[in-house]
């Protein structure tokens, strides 16, 4: 978990806010997940969201620690905890009329994304956890999701084997996707003992 003292403040952030975003762009390239053409997966870790709450820190002048606070407080959720992944889903559809027509016929694929760590069970997700971003006649662009292994699963994936994601929802037909070596360390890293 973040606090008050991991962060910069407005005017530190200000001379640091470059280079730290280069990093964090470099660092964040391995925790991306492409299933399809149109669905991503991006892994939270600490770093992830420290620079979330550093740039709505200072998108909205928050200086005061009561705000600060807020912020941590709302972003921290979303850091796994060792025994977890933790990412955000991002639907993408670059043409706006193409993009509505999908997000009705996706309702519910935040419910539907899944991994296996080599032999054993296919995870579920626990999708938006602090609000439903789905109607019945569409789901949203962006959702929140929680992965919970058991502790063969992360001595698994300690252990090297093979991570993979699917889509089992049936207006997106995709093929699973296999982690590279780097994706998978990068996603091993998170987890605890």
């Amino acid at each position: 978990m973040l606090s008050r003292a991991d962060l910069w403040s407005l005017e530190d952030y200000s001379v640091h806010r470059a280079s730290f975003r280069e990093a964090v762009l470099a660092h964040k390239k391995n925790r991306r997940v492409l299933i399809g053409q149109h669905i991503q997966l991006i892994f939270e870790d600490q770093t992830t969201i420290k620079y979330q709450i550093q740039e709505m820190l200072r998108i909205e002048k928050i200086f005061e620690a009561a705000g600060i606070q807020e912020e941590l407080d709302a972003y921290n959720p979303l850091i796994p905890e060792g025994k977890n992944w933790k990412c955000t889903l991002l639907i993408q559809y670059g043409d706006i009329d193409e993009r509505r027509r999908r997000l009705a016929d996706l309702v519910g694929i935040e419910d539907k994304i899944w991994v296996q760590v080599g032999d054993g069970q296919k995870i579920w997700p626990i999708a938006d956890e602090d609000m439903d971003r789905s109607k019945e006649d569409k789901t949203a662009a962006v959702h929140f999701m929680r992965y919970e292994l058991t502790d063969a699963d992360r001595a698994a994936a300690k252990a090297g084997a093979e991570i993979v994601f699917g889509v089992a929802h049936v207006a997106y037909p995709s093929e699973p996707v296999v982690l590279p070596e780097i994706s998978k360390a990068a996603l091993v890293a998170d987890l605890s003992d």
